[in-house]
């Protein structure tokens, strides 16, 4: 009923059409991040009917990200609702509940009216996207980016440049993001996995749809970020590296790239901080529109 199996660069097409109908704004509807964090929860993708599910692994249990290729209207509600009713089938069969993650503060009410008691959930916040009005990022208008300014300002003070990451400059990026984490201690783990996603985001640009950008500094790399349009009006962030100890870098890093990619949409969604308290403070010092907090829900 349901043929899970590993991604694949070729799967992109049909992936991308279907996540275009539901037009989800959440970083984990990206085909090029199922794609390259496939090995984090040891993902895996069904095609099945209009859906395009995904199927990961948490603590040795399977869960299912919400599911897209549908509209949530009416008929499509109905339809997610028909589809969990086969999926929780599908899970007993396998032994286990059925658990989704990534319900949005949208859904969860009508997922509780439909189910009541049967359903539990919880919410993490470390997992909530970062999601900024585009015109604030770029333009960095009044008191509250003061800060930013200055230090734009400083990195400007430089002999900079800004420009898009090109099939010449690739190897440039990798020897970069390799020396980068080489620079900062353990990589085990999941660091381990994202130097395995940057690489394949490095080596793939052009079949996943990604854009890049270099930041140099007196013609070295000091800065490398990868991200692309994620739905009708939002632009994703994928990876920002630079270098901290250079004033200013990570700020002009961001701008440039916004202003070069992204002025054509409302929104930059700078995905989860994952708990780490450094990441968080520097996502909420561009103080974000909203955060895009997400749900698992527990079924049985």
């Amino acid at each position: 009923m349901f043929d899970f199996r590993k991604i694949e660069l070729s799967d992109r097409s049909e992936v991308r059409k279907r996540l275009a109908v539901s037009d989800y704004r959440g970083c984990e509807y990206s085909f090029a991040n199922n794609c390259a964090w496939q090995r984090l929860n040891d993902s895996e993708m069904c095609f099945y009917e209009d859906f395009y599910l995904l199927k990961g692994i948490s603590d040795g249990k399977p869960f299912l990200f919400f599911p897209a290729g549908v509209k949530k209207d009416d008929k499509g509600k109905k339809r997610i609702l028909a589809l969990f009713d086969e999926m929780e089938r599908w899970f007993a069969q396998q032994g286990h509940s059925l658990v989704v993650a990534s319900v949005t503060e949208e859904d969860l009410p009508w997922l509780k009216e439909v189910y009541g008691d049967r359903i539990s959930y919880s919410y993490d916040p470390a997992g909530s996207d970062y999601i900024y009005n585009t015109s604030d990022v770029i333009e960095l208008k009044g008191k509250k980016y003061h800060g930013k300014r200055n230090h734009i300002k400083r990195f400007m003070e430089n002999d900079w440049s800004f420009t898009p990451i090109t099939e010449d400059s690739i190897d440039e990026c990798i020897l970069f993001t390799t020396q980068f984490y080489n620079s900062h201690g353990d990589v085990q783990g999941s660091a381990s996995i994202e130097q395995y996603a940057i690489h394949l985001f490095l080596m793939n640009m052009e079949e996943l749809g990604l854009k890049g950008g270099i930041l140099r500094m007196d013609g070295k790399i000091v800065g490398v970020t990868i991200g692309e349009q994620l739905n009708s009006d939002t632009f994703v962030i994928h990876i920002e590296k630079a270098i901290s100890e250079i004033n200013g870098a990570y700020p002009m890093l961001f701008n440039q790239f916004a202003k070069m990619y992204a002025s054509g949409l409302k929104y930059i969604n700078r995905e989860e901080d994952m708990g780490i308290e450094g990441l968080r403070r520097s996502k909420q010092s561009y103080h974000p529109a909203f955060m895009l907090n997400k749900y698992t829900v527990r079924f049985g």
